[in-house]
């Protein structure tokens, strides 16, 4: 290979411990950018660094974090509230979320599909509220 080929190969790769701007955020994580901003003013604890122009750097322990609360919202079904109380009692370190949403502690009694009802409840909860801050006005 050339060092032409060579050097557009590398391109683009950055080290993991780099600095990340929210486009490149959004596209790894597969979340729009709205969303992780909208993020940001629910969750304290994310706080990218903002450069001129207001420009967001996510660290890698903010990247982190977006991917745990991204999984406790999309795949387990918590609530943003639900999500909250587990970063305040310091519930999502690593290997450490409960598998139950705590907005429904009886929920491993319940059968599958009424798990399955109350993890959608939550995400079109969740819809609703993007709608509500994307609405004009």
């Amino acid at each position: 290979m050339s060092d032409e080929a060579d050097a557009g190969q590398g391109r683009g790769r950055k080290s993991p411990t780099a600095f990340r701007t929210i486009s490149e955020v959004a596209d790894d994580l597969q979340i729009p950018q709205h969303v992780l901003r909208f993020w940001e003013s629910k969750f304290a604890q994310l706080k990218p660094l903002k450069r001129g122009g207001g420009r967001r750097y996510y660290r890698p322990e903010d990247i982190a974090l977006l991917k745990r609360i991204s999984d406790l919202l999309y795949t387990q079904g918590y609530t943003i509230k639900g999500v909250q109380r587990l970063l305040r009692e310091g519930g999502l370190e690593d290997g450490m979320a409960p598998e139950l949403p705590l907005d429904h502690p009886d929920l491993d009694e319940v059968e599958a599909p009424d798990a399955l009802r109350l993890a959608i409840e939550a995400l079109e909860g969740l819809a609703h509220e993007l709608r509500a801050l994307a609405a004009p006005g």
